[in-house]
């Protein structure tokens, strides 16, 4: 009998412990569906035509109010979204910044995707962070998009294709604007012209024959104007998939408009090595990238 009494008391009270004090990965780690209503030309119902967010927030007591949109690569076909997504989450987490990777629509899921849904997903999921970013620890002036490869393709369309707040919609994701405030691309694909784009996103992305204006709007390197948000850009010379010209094109086009800009190339390195752990010299562009960010106040 006392044995039992002893278990019931066990139970009761881990009960209690898990509704007061819920664990750190409840609190901080959770998903949301980015058109929870149905995203727009939705094909079906599977999950891949409900893209979504998943948010790391950093302890309350750790967070320093900067948060960053992470869209992973796969040639707008697929998403890595473990080392191009979650990885880099967790390593933001690290020094305070919160985490939210965007699994977003594309020509590999769901019905098969392709422009301008991938955009209209990286567009709203600017707008719901900034919209409840009192709610989630976050200064709605130090929002910002982080992409590799393809994803690096989405992160500097929302830095150049970005929409304007609608002061009186009823929709309050509306009312905020989708620019980001600052970008962070890795290797990332910028053209949709030859000879230096890629292929493959080229044609997931807008199909295999684009009109030719098409493929001029989402060359993102003939986009940028003074209000481009600033950047910081990492590729490899090495690169033979995504040729790192992607990345010199688009850090020209900054430079020409007076928009801030940092970009390293290294000479070593093929594509999609992500954070470069055990990548050799590419495992410095975190550390590169942390300082670059110190050095705009959004650690502070």
């Amino acid at each position: 009998m006392e044995k039992k009494f002893h278990l019931g008391l066990s139970v009761i009270l881990f009960t209690l412990l898990v509704i007061i004090c819920p664990s750190t990965r409840a609190q901080n780690k959770f998903v949301e569906n980015v058109w929870p209503n149905g995203a727009p030309d939705a094909k079906g119902e599977t999950p891949g035509d409900k893209p979504t967010l998943t948010f790391f927030l950093p302890p309350k007591e750790k967070a320093v109010g900067t948060a960053v949109l992470i869209c992973p690569g796969g040639g707008y076909w697929a998403l890595a979204a473990d080392y191009e997504g979650d990885d880099v989450a967790r390593w933001l987490n690290s020094f305070g910044v919160a985490g939210i990777v965007l699994r977003y629509r594309n020509a590999g899921s769901g019905a098969g995707y392709h422009h301008p849904s991938p955009l209209n997903d990286a567009q709203r999921s600017l707008s719901i962070i900034r919209s409840r970013a009192k709610e989630f620890n976050i200064e709605s002036d130090k929002i910002g998009v982080l992409g590799f490869s393809a994803g690096g393709h989405l992160a500097s369309s929302l830095g150049t294709h970005y929409l304007t707040a609608i002061k009186n919609s009823t929709d309050p994701v509306e009312r905020v604007s989708c620019r980001p405030d600052f970008m962070i691309l890795i290797y990332p694909v910028i053209t949709m012209n030859f000879p230096y784009t890629h292929k493959g996103s080229r044609e997931n992305l807008l199909g295999k024959n684009p009109d030719q204006d098409l493929a001029d709007l989402m060359s993102n390197e003939k986009q940028v104007n003074l209000q481009t948000p600033p950047a910081f850009l990492v590729h490899a010379t090495e690169d033979s998939v995504v040729p790192v010209e992607n990345s010199i094109m688009f850090y020209s086009a900054l430079r020409k408009a007076g928009v801030p800009a940092e970009m390293h190339i290294y000479l070593k390195g093929q594509h999609g090595f992500g954070l470069g752990i055990n990548k050799g010299e590419v495992s410095t562009w975190p550390d590169l990238c942390k300082n670059w960010m110190n050095s705009l106040g959004l650690l502070k």
